[in-house]
């Protein structure tokens, strides 16, 4: 694999890491919350009324966190139905034919999410409810994450591709 890529895929592979470790670590924030939410409505008396949508925000942000370290372990659901039985490089054939559908979906997704946040942006768009709070933070987050997940789709790509060629080099 020639350095460059080395170091493309090295980089991705970190910053998916980092992404999969702080979207761990949200599930704390989101049991605090929650904690004091139950704490201070049943003993205090006292709702606090963000305290619900902020894990809402919370969970929506673990999950988008979470989504290019998903892909770098290969924890991510798969219909295994025929994989399962496929020989470890016919995993790396199948993974190669169907992670370019991968891609365009997220690039479409990227579209979507990019739009979604400039309109949210351009109206200061805030979630109808007591709180009110803006959500071009969890939008921005959003498209960051789905940018994660493009870069790590082509590292795996990366990654498949020097599997394959390795096993043809060895077979020579």
């Amino acid at each position: 694999m020639p350095r460059a890529i080395k170091a493309y895929v090295r980089v991705a592979d970190r910053l998916a890491d980092y992404t999969g470790y702080l979207a761990m670590y949200l599930i704390f924030v989101m049991i605090a919350v929650l904690l004091l939410d139950a704490v201070t409505r049943n003993l205090l008396h006292i709702p606090l009324h963000w305290c619900v949508e902020f894990a809402q925000f919370t969970l929506a942000a673990y999950y988008f966190l979470g989504g290019p370290m998903t892909l770098k372990n290969d924890d991510h659901v798969r219909m295994d139905l025929f994989y399962s039985s496929f020989s470890r490089w016919g995993k790396h054939r199948m993974d190669l034919a169907t992670l370019p559908f991968l891609l365009v979906y997220l690039v479409v997704m990227l579209i979507g999410s990019s739009s979604s946040l400039i309109y949210a942006i351009e109206t200061n768009e805030k979630r109808f409810s007591m709180w009110n709070p803006s959500v071009i933070p969890i939008k921005a987050l959003m498209l960051v994450c789905i940018v994660l997940m493009i870069l790590q789709t082509i590292s795996l790509i990366f990654k498949h591709v020097e599997a394959l060629r390795a096993r043809k080099a060895a077979a020579e």
